[in-house]
């Protein structure tokens, strides 16, 4: 079986150093970059399964490498992990807003490294052929393409989760337990986290006959 092949992005030797052998540890091929150009050269020469990207990067900052990245059909189905020792909730909004799929701040632990990886890819199954669809919302689950009245919208990968969870169990009040669990893979990271998240989707399916109506300290209930 092909092991997962991971892009990490970062100008300090010893973090690339870090990902290399944390990552090959715990079975998954890894590539380290120090810089954009490398980086970039390499992704047009082979996709991966996942990509952890510092933020606070030289000349090209991570910010902007997500943003382009988030805008290119060939690349914005990637999950990006954003990488910083910014922590403050602003950077972390930043980054959610610009399409990244998580967030993990310096210093972190490897075993919760490995997890936030396990949790993403998790969710990637590439050999479903399934159509999911309520009211407007048509979901392609082999194309990972989503429309809204026939039109496409672009999703990240969490959105797209997200939805496609939602679609799946509409009319059914969601604890925020519950979608932490079955769309993250483990239990509450951070309560913000989801409400962020939901948010951004809310905006992305705004011309939808369906809403996402939150149900105070619960959770959420897609009708």
């Amino acid at each position: 079986m092909k092991k997962p092949l991971i892009y990490a992005v970062d100008d300090e030797e010893a973090i690339r150093e870090l990902y290399s052998c944390t990552l090959a540890t715990a079975d998954f091929d890894a590539k380290t970059f120090a810089n954009y150009k490398s980086f970039m050269d390499a992704l047009n020469e082979e996709t991966p399964d996942l990509i952890l990207l510092d933020v606070m990067l030289e000349k090209v900052s991570g910010f902007d490498i997500l943003k382009e990245l988030k805008s290119n059909n060939k690349f914005n189905k990637i999950p990006v992990i954003m990488v910083s020792a910014k922590g403050d909730e602003i950077s972390k909004v930043n980054g959610l807003n610009l399409g990244a799929d998580d967030y993990i701040a310096k210093p972190f632990g490897l075993l919760e490294l490995i997890a936030r990886i396990n949790a993403n890819l998790r969710k990637i199954d590439f050999n479903s052929d399934k159509k999911q669809e309520y009211k407007d919302i048509v979901i392609d689950e082999k194309k990972r393409e989503v429309t809204v009245k026939n039109e496409m919208i672009v999703l990240t990968l969490k959105e797209y989760e997200l939805l496609l969870y939602f679609v799946k169990n509409h009319d059914i009040v969601l604890k925020k337990e519950q979608i932490f669990n079955d769309v993250w893979g483990e239990e509450i990271i951070e309560s913000r986290t989801l409400d962020i998240h939901i948010n951004l989707l809310r905006k992305k399916i705004i011309n939808s006959e369906t809403k996402i109506t939150t149900i105070r300290g619960v959770g959420y209930l897609y009708k």
